[in-house]
């Protein structure tokens, strides 16, 4: 029975935990910040997170990650996107050289533009580096920790290191599958949150179910034209980690992408003052930013993600809509890059 540590107490980190934890298996949940730590210890709930949700008492939470990665097989690193690369550096001397590393964390190093296993490639050892894993597929936590039925996908160069976290990972209510398309499981997970925020404004403006249909349709045709030009494999964004996350996130007020992009277009509030007002990171703002970063790279359209950018800008919504509406005529189907 693997021994895991989680790093990061996060929505999704915190229900992986208790996942895992009614498992069976011995789990060590960190979190940064030690006040937070001793409230969750005390309380054995994260309140501001899944208030509500009551943390198994087996469960261990530290703030020290010494204490967290002693012994620990599985690392699972569930952290924002911006601070990957701080927390791995922080955890290198302390992962075991035979652990296995997963990210289950959505999104793009914004500076450098690199994926979460790009990341933990660079700050790992050599051991754990040549044993990542990402998690990724229609998870939306409040409901999986309630018991409710979902799927996901663990996906890894190499096949036993995806069947050893597929095995880890699976749980009476979650089931996971396999894949070998790092980059396509990546790439899914991170670009959903921009269409979702779409989704969300459009929900707001009030402009119906053809429309919503239409943004998730167009804006999977986005995000598949910049995996595969990343690398990734076309059936990997047909499946959970692409549509089904996708749909998941554009589909759900539980979905923090979602929501924000309701509250742009129904609130008048600017976008800064949304984001201060929340307790956890909306990963979409920024990833739609280094998705037209990495779009200039290889000349590749995102009409959805560069009107959503001028709309985090404080740009009229409704004249933003029309701008997309009028684009020139083209042909539904893209030529995919060669």
């Amino acid at each position: 029975m693997p021994t895991v540590a989680i790093l990061g107490s996060g929505a999704w980190g915190t229900t992986l935990a208790v996942l895992l934890t009614n498992k069976g298996l011995p789990v060590t949940l960190w979190e940064h910040d030690a006040r937070r730590a001793r409230e969750m210890r005390t309380t054995r709930e994260n309140r501001d997170l899944l208030p509500g949700v009551a943390l198994p008492t087996e469960l261990m939470i530290t703030a020290e990650l010494a204490v967290a990665l002693a012994s620990a097989e599985i690392v699972i690193f569930v952290v924002p996107s911006q601070h990957m690369r701080l927390n791995a550096r922080a955890a290198a001397p302390f992962i075991a050289s035979n652990a296995l590393v997963i990210t289950a964390s959505k999104g793009f190093e914004q500076h450098t533009l690199a994926r979460m296993t790009q990341v933990l490639s660079d700050e790992l050892p050599a051991g754990p580096r040549d044993r990542l894993a990402v998690l990724s597929g229609p998870n939306l936590a409040r409901e999986i920790v309630e018991g409710k039925p979902a799927a996901s996908v663990i996906a890894s160069t190499h096949p036993l290191t995806a069947q050893l976290a597929q095995t880890c990972l699976t749980t009476a209510n979650l089931r996971v599958y396999t894949s070998s398309d790092v980059i396509g499981t990546e790439l899914g997970g991170a670009l959903k949150n921009i269409i979702a925020i779409a989704i969300g404004a459009s929900d707001g403006l009030g402009f119906g179910d053809n429309a919503k249909a239409s943004l998730m349709t167009r804006g999977l045709a986005e995000i598949v034209r910049l995996a595969i030009a990343e690398g990734g494999q076309p059936l990997t964004l047909a499946g959970l980690a692409g549509l089904g996350d996708l749909i998941a996130t554009c589909s759900s007020r539980l979905s923090r992408n979602y929501s924000l992009g309701y509250e742009l277009t129904t609130t008048g509030k600017p976008l800064a003052e949304l984001l201060a007002g929340r307790h956890s990171v909306t990963e979409g703002v920024l990833t739609a930013d280094s998705a037209l970063r990495i779009a200039a790279k290889h000349a590749i359209e995102m009409p959805i993600t560069r009107i959503l950018a001028r709309l985090f800008e404080g740009e009229d919504a409704r004249t933003l809509v029309a701008a997309l509406m009028q684009r020139d005529p083209r042909p539904e189907q893209d030529r995919l890059p060669q």
